[in-house]
């Protein structure tokens, strides 16, 4: 048996998970999976739909939030109990960090960004290092595997089947389990309110745009093309935006079916983040910009002359 763990914010599910299914049910096993908190018991019916039989809810008092070492610790309760062949989440920083929880809980090895997993005696797992430019083949010597999916690696297929089977359970945790918590919280959404790993449409900034009053023009185009705000890592770092908007390695990974990159000349750190993109388009004063190695249309020019020229042609066409 595969034991999937579901991610979710206050059951709201985290779609990356369903990819982490659909990669758990092509490895030959049975498929079970787990939410940490009695709100994500909502999920039974897409677990089920993307293959899951049972979903184990780790229930507790304490468990009304993100809680990385208490998740860790009432994965290894549950381990113990079903023994399964392999423990996968998705590749996002919340995943990760669950399951690198999970495995110093158990002190075995965790392999992170798992593009390909073949079950055995070693594990062999091929994962993404350095942003996804080298994939690395690894054996892993553990009786029980933990992994995580590289992000956008395997396509959510539907298994069409009903809700899982909810068995709920009460994890025994102690106070250092709840040490790190979450104590406050920023909406990290767009002006429009669409998330940037639900967006269709990114419209991304960079260190080009000046300032934080050159990510206007960008929120506008965002919101005609009902599109979120995204930006790189030195936009965040200067202060010009929060972090839920950054893209990249260290941000979020994103695959809309149009990604827009204004004046972000393109670091690996970025590019490992939004290559996923169905469409990329770019627009930086610097021809010879990395960027423009990705994209599939590339503009060369100022974006602050552009993006206005594309708001007006994006408002006229929809008049």
């Amino acid at each position: 048996m595969i034991l999937v763990l579901v991610d979710h914010d206050r059951g709201e599910l985290d779609q990356l998970s369903l990819r982490a299914l659909t990669a758990a049910s092509k490895l030959g096993h049975d498929v079970e999976a787990v939410v940490i908190g009695k709100d994500g018991a909502s999920l039974a019916g897409i677990v089920g739909e993307y293959g899951a039989k049972t979903l184990h809810v780790a229930a507790h008092a304490d468990l009304t939030d993100y809680t990385p070492r208490a998740s860790g610790a009432a994965l290894a309760e549950l381990v113990g109990k079903l023994k399964p062949a392999a423990v996968l989440s998705a590749g996002s920083p919340r995943g990760n960090e669950q399951l690198a929880h999970l495995a110093a809980v158990l002190d075995i090895p965790m392999a992170a960004e798992c593009s390909q997993i073949t079950l055995g005696t070693p594990h062999v797992v091929h994962r993404a290092r350095w942003a996804g430019n080298l994939i690395e083949e690894a054996e892993v010597r553990s009786e029980l595997l933990v992994a995580s999916i590289f992000a956008f690696s395997t396509e959510p297929e539907s298994k069409g089947g009903g809700a899982a089977a909810v068995v709920e359970f009460t994890p025994d945790l102690s106070a250092e389990d709840t040490l790190v918590k979450v104590i406050g919280r920023d909406a990290g959404e767009s002006k429009g309110g669409v998330t940037l790993t639900d967006a269709k449409v990114i419209v991304s900034g960079g260190r080009g745009t000046g300032g934080p009053e050159g990510f206007a023009v960008i929120e506008e185009l965002a919101g005609l093309l009902g599109g979120a705000v995204g930006c790189s890592r030195v936009v965040t770092s200067s202060g010009w935006r929060p972090h839920a908007e950054q893209v990249g390695q260290t941000g979020s990974k994103v695959a809309p079916d149009l990604y827009l990159a204004c004046g972000i000349s393109g670091a690996m750190q970025h590019i490992a983040g939004m290559k996923n993109s169905k469409t990329i388009i770019a627009i930086n004063t610097d021809p010879e910009a990395p960027i423009f190695k990705y994209a599939d249309y590339a503009i060369v020019g100022d974006l602050h002359q552009v993006l206005p020229a594309l708001v007006t042609a994006v408002k006229s066409a929809q008049a």
